[in-house]
């Protein structure tokens, strides 16, 4: 190895090492082998050839001084020609061993990569919804690349350099001082030049990168956002393209002088170093050839001392700086850590079992809920704020109980924020109530298997959500066996098979991110062809055609009247109308349930829920809508949301 590719690779380490002040505990470390203990015994195999690498090429250099002194003495031709070919041999081993070494590196690298990056993405599955709500999704995912990334380097670079530099240090050193010790210790003299700016100058050069980073973070925020269909959207609809230019352009031009000053001290850097060891070389030579002319060395020895020198040099400057290394390593470890330790709120009880077979009922049992705080379902690292926020956890839902026989409809309405998409999601278990029970079909849904609540309830949000793949493979998210033909029946019954068979590639179209190559209705007719085909006993609708223009509501309440039919449903409904038919509805306020009753039954009544009626259908007073509801209870609608 060169003194310049010695002096980049020192800056190189220095620079992306990342030094952190916290104690690491005997049970982090114990973490850290459980991870390395499938590949405990490629990572043995791997430690050997480390140590043989470092023989071989402290060898190489002796054996060249050999083939100087029987060139330069009264040395054989055989001896000269048998040191060449040992030198050649060497280099062929080196080869050989080098690319085993390196095979074994990428696989442990790689193999470790992937145990982490699977523990970890199956345990933020396993989280709660409340998780999400508050993570920054780049910071999750940073985690899962950068992170795992930088703990995978204790196990392959890191660890094989450690051992490889111990090993090639001390036998470096160990044979130049046999050769001569005056010449050694003068050099030595010299590391000082070599390591300190390494390790300032490497120390100002990371604080620079670190800085770029958070600037193209920053960018790549503001892009991923900008250039989404919403956020696009906003921005034009704001006419404020230019302020978002000059602040994307203030940050880029920030990187550009931080490249700008991070280039030019790199170069100073490593011309500064590679002088030095060129100083030491010439060093070495003038020194060395005095004690030769003098007798009291020979040719040989000075030229294998000068080729030591490298093998001196370099493992003292990774060395040096390999305490950093090992601690950022180990910062990456805790991190990683730092995520899996995080335990979801929801757990699957030892034992639990299946939803009961047949139809299924729903039933709400003096349920009270409360949000969990930050500190319980996520971690300042990933909201990316110095401390949590842990205000919270007031109560939004008070001795909630009522109950859906099998087959039937209940309605839920009540103001914004009154607590039903709380009430909506406590049924498939996406949070975890305080008090009470939630139960299908008798059983508490704590004490039923995850698997078998999900796949007996469908849900059917007002956004629509769908996934930037094809429209098969957002399909078969409900169910993944699903043929072709299934899949053609539930967009057919969706009142969407026409639109796609029109599409350029069918079902193999890619619907965009979140789906936004589709109209607001057909998302959604394309969500409800998803729950045709899972085919669930239970169906949520969280007001599903509350952003839908009429032509579209028309559409998509068609599809939902065959999505209902048979099904035990929970219906969210803004526009009342459409829930007209429902055998239960209702009227929650500030998470109570203030009335319950059929439609004709709570117009009768006279409260919340006629207050609201009259106020949604004013404008039609006039035409005695409203007169005809009130009195005769009006004409049924369909069954849908």
């Amino acid at each position: 190895m060169s003194m310049e590719v010695t002096a980049w690779t020192s800056l190189y380490n220095a620079m992306h090492a990342q030094e952190d002040k916290r104690p690491f505990s005997k049970a982090t470390l114990r973490r850290i082998m459980g991870f390395a203990r499938p590949h405990r015994r490629r990572l043995t195999v791997f430690l050997v050839l480390s140590v043989i690498t470092a023989v071989l090429a402290v060898a190489t250099p002796v054996l060249a001084g050999r083939v100087v002194d029987e060139i330069s003495g009264d040395g054989s031709e055989r001896t000269v020609i048998g040191l060449a070919a040992l030198i050649a041999a060497i280099a062929l081993a080196e080869a050989g061993v080098g690319l085993v070494q390196r095979w074994l590196s990428a696989s442990i690298g790689e193999g470790l990569i992937l145990d982490l990056r699977t523990a970890v993405f199956d345990h933020v599955q396993r989280m709660p919804v409340a998780f999400f709500t508050r993570t920054r999704t780049g910071a999750l995912v940073s985690r899962l690349n950068n992170d795992v990334i930088g703990a995978q380097r204790a196990f392959s670079d890191l660890l094989s350099g450690v051992v490889s530099n111990v090993v090639m240090l001390a036998l470096a050193l160990g044979v130049m001082i046999t050769i001569s010790w005056q010449i050694t210790v003068i050099t030595l003299v010299l590391l000082p030049m070599f390591v300190i700016p390494a390790r300032r100058m490497g120390s100002r050069l990371a604080q620079l990168e670190r800085e770029a980073a958070n600037h193209n973070a920053t960018m790549g925020n503001q892009m991923t956002e900008r250039f989404s269909a919403p956020g696009a959207t906003l921005v034009k609809l704001f006419s404020q393209p230019e302020r978002e230019s000059d602040a994307f352009a203030g940050r880029a031009r920030r990187v550009r002088d931080i490249g700008l000053r991070t280039a030019m001290v790199q170069f100073v850097f490593v011309t500064a170093l590679t002088l030095v060891g060129a100083l030491a070389l010439a060093l070495v030579y003038g020194l060395g050839g005095f004690y030769a002319l003098r007798g009291q060395l020979d040719a040989g020895a000075v030229v294998s001392l000068a080729l030591l020198l490298t093998r001196l040099y370099a493992p003292l400057t990774a060395l040096a700086s390999a305490r950093v290394e090992v601690m950022s390593a180990l910062v990456s470890f805790a991190r990683v850590f730092e995520v899996l330790d995080l335990q979801p709120l929801i757990q699957e009880k030892p034992g639990a079992r299946a939803v009961p077979g047949g139809p299924v009922s729903v039933e709400f049992d003096g349920v009270s809920f409360s949000y969990p705080t930050a500190d319980k379902v996520s971690l300042a690292s990933l909201e990316e704020v110095a401390q949590l926020d842990v205000r919270g956890g007031e109560q939004v839902l008070h001795d909630v109980s009522f109950r859906v026989e099998p087959g039937q409809m209940v309605a839920l309405v009540g103001s914004s924020g009154a607590g039903k998409s709380t009430i909506a999601q406590l049924i498939p278990r996406l949070y975890d109530v305080d008090s009470g029970a939630v139960r299908l079909s008798g059983v508490d849904v704590r004490d039923l298997t995850t698997t078998s609540v999900r796949s007996t309830l469908g849900f059917v949000t007002q956004d629509g959500h769908l996934f930037h793949e094809s429209v098969r493979a957002n399909l078969q998210l409900a169910r993944a066996d699903a043929s072709d033909a299934d899949i053609w029946d539930a967009l057919r019954r969706a009142r969407l098979d026409d639109l796609v068979a029109d599409l350029p590639d069918g079902l193999d179209t890619v619907v965009g991110e979140r789906g936004y190559r589709l109209s607001g209705g057909e998302r959604q007719r394309l969500t409800i062809a998803r729950l045709l085909l899972a085919q669930p006993q239970v169906v949520i609708l969280d007001e599903a055609t509350a952003h839908l223009d009429s032509t579209s509501e028309a559409a998509v309440q068609a599809a939902l009247s065959e999505a209902l039919v048979g099904r035990t449903a929970v219906v969210i409904a803004h526009r009342l109308s459409t829930i007209r038919a429902a055998d239960q509805i209702l009227v929650i306020e500030r998470g109570h349930v203030v009335e319950q009753g059929t439609h004709a039954e709570l117009l009768t009544v006279g409260g919340r829920y006629a207050e609201l009626y009259r106020t949604q259908f004013a404008d039609s007073d006039t035409d005695g809508v409203v007169s005809d509801d009130l009195t005769s209870g009006g004409e049924v609608a369909a069954p849908v949301a």
